[in-house]
């Protein structure tokens, strides 16, 4: 289980605080409210903060995927998070912008407007949430709010250990969590991804052993899930039509060890590049639904 406040890797405390260095007249720009992110990740994290930003990317795509913190109507939508209107961030005139390692390919782009600082998060191999923590931390000390940072910070790790209580006494320990490319294709999380180490702090066991490519999840064929016959196989949304009624009247489907035993749900949609709040949303959809399927109350 990865530490917390106190217990943040010094690799990930120093990356963190690397990239968050801003120059005086931009932290007064971001303490002010003048500045704007370009990736989902930091922007889940300043609201879980409680600011407010100018201006992010994909506002409608993110409500229906990530849903979680609710965006302000004064939000403004910069485009697609491969296709940022750079015009429209211009006329924003922030003070500074944030992003992670995934929108890193906007910086020419980006630094000619204002500022722009971004964060390592996801990298293949290495489980994110050290790295995310110290985001947040980092995020909080350049907006001078250090403490609400740190009680983000604690507040995710009691929920996460308050559902590992909740889910000790279960019988199926063994969890594999997909999301469904389409009828016969899914990809698995790994250990690597968020979610996969959201599993670890529940107490649970990622039963994917495999390999891992782009996204810590690896694409396979559905066929490829029959050798996991004792795990739980929870698929996250939103689910393709074509696959949804694969999933219900499919011979391939309905054949797979884990549904034909029961040991199988579908969760509501869930950011898997998201920080804090994708973790949180996640462990709760989870427990709901091992508990249900063990017909005890939800978490």
């Amino acid at each position: 289980m990865i530490g917390w406040p106190g217990h943040i890797s010094r690799r990930a405390l120093l990356a963190g605080l690397a990239a968050s260095a801003v120059s005086p007249g931009a932290a007064r720009a971001a303490a002010s409210g003048r500045f704007a992110v370009v990736d989902w990740a930091l922007l889940e994290t300043v609201l879980a903060l409680g600011l407010v930003p100018l201006a992010a990317p994909e506002l409608i795509l993110y409500r229906r995927l990530a849903v979680e913190p609710e965006i302000p109507d004064t939000v403004l939508d910069l485009g697609l998070r491969g296709a940022l209107s750079f015009e429209r961030l211009a006329l924003l005139r922030p003070g500074v912008v944030y992003g992670s390692n995934y929108s890193a390919w906007a910086a020419p782009q980006i630094e000619a407007i204002a500022p722009f600082k971004t964060f390592q998060l996801f990298v293949p191999g290495e489980p994110p949430l050290d790295k995310i923590k110290a985001m947040t931390l980092a995020l909080a000390e350049d907006f001078g709010i250090a403490g609400r940072g740190r009680s983000v910070v604690a507040g995710a790790r009691a929920e996460l250990a308050t559902r590992r209580r909740r889910l000790a006494s279960i019988g199926t320990r063994d969890v594999l969590l997909v999301d469904v490319g389409d009828a016969n294709h899914v990809r698995v999380y790994g250990a690597d991804s968020l979610f996969g180490e959201t599993l670890a702090q529940l107490g649970l066991t990622n039963a994917w052993a495999g390999g891992t490519r782009y996204s810590a999840a690896a694409p396979v064929g559905i066929e490829a899930l029959a050798a996991y016959p004792e795990a739980f196989l929870i698929v996250v949304g939103p689910v393709p039509s074509d696959a949804e009624t694969e999933m219900r009247n499919g011979a391939l489907w309905r054949a797979l060890p884990s549904v034909a035993a029961g040991r199988f749900a579908v969760i509501a949609p869930c950011n898997a590049f998201g920080a804090l709040p994708a973790a949180l949303r996640l462990a709760r959809l989870v427990t709901a639904a091992l508990l249900a399927a063990e017909g005890r109350a939800p978490a």
